[in-house]
């Protein structure tokens, strides 16, 4: 969760499903938060995913990603572990000895995001779509990260649980290169953010 001075820098860059364009020569700097705005179809995800190294470009390159920290449109959490646990999965080698101590820290976090004792002792599988939110958010937030790439991650929280998400995504990522994917105009108020507007 340490704070990083180095920039994601987006050139050219084009994908093409077949005859379908999705977008074509994006250029982008980012060395800080950002919202990612752009129609529905427009293909955030897929940009995220060409960000993250799970899609190739039709053409065009990325650089300075680095290690990145994801929330997924999907939750990715394994359904058999808890909440805790889940988000344990990403503490490195030197913190995993100590791991009482992260552990203690993790399960504070997502009490502040409202997960009750009960949440807490249920396998990921049974927690509501907004819990398992929570979760992946604070995954991501506690993975060893240069950049944040985090696609809808306020889906199915109320309110007054996204501004608490939102408050603890703001000290948590300080000025790290982060994209947020949202359609939520709360939430991009919450932050406060520069919003990059694509399409």
């Amino acid at each position: 969760m340490s704070e990083t001075n180095n920039k994601l820098e987006i050139k050219n860059l084009s994908k093409r499903f077949g005859e379908k364009i999705l977008f074509e020569n994006l250029s982008l700097t980012v060395d800080g938060p950002a919202v990612l705005w752009a129609p529905s179809g427009w293909g955030k995800t897929t940009l995220l995913r060409i960000l993250m190294g799970l899609e190739a470009p039709t053409s065009g390159s990325v650089e300075g990603v680095g290690r990145v920290g994801a929330v997924f449109q999907e939750d990715r959490l394994c359904p058999q572990l808890t909440a805790e646990e889940n988000v344990a999965l990403v503490l490195t080698a030197e913190q995993y000895k100590v791991k009482t101590q992260y552990k203690e820290q993790i399960r504070d976090d997502l009490i502040q995001l409202g997960l009750d004792d009960e949440a807490l002792a249920l396998p990921a599988r049974k927690l509501s779509g907004g819990q398992k939110r929570r979760t992946a958010l604070l995954r991501a937030l506690w993975a060893e990260s240069d950049t944040l790439l985090l696609d809808e991650p306020f889906t199915g929280m109320d309110p007054a649980v996204m501004k608490k998400a939102a408050a603890m995504l703001k000290a948590r990522c300080g000025t790290k290169p982060t994209l947020l994917a949202t359609h939520d105009q709360e939430a991009i108020r919450e932050l406060g953010w520069n919003v990059i507007e694509l399409g």
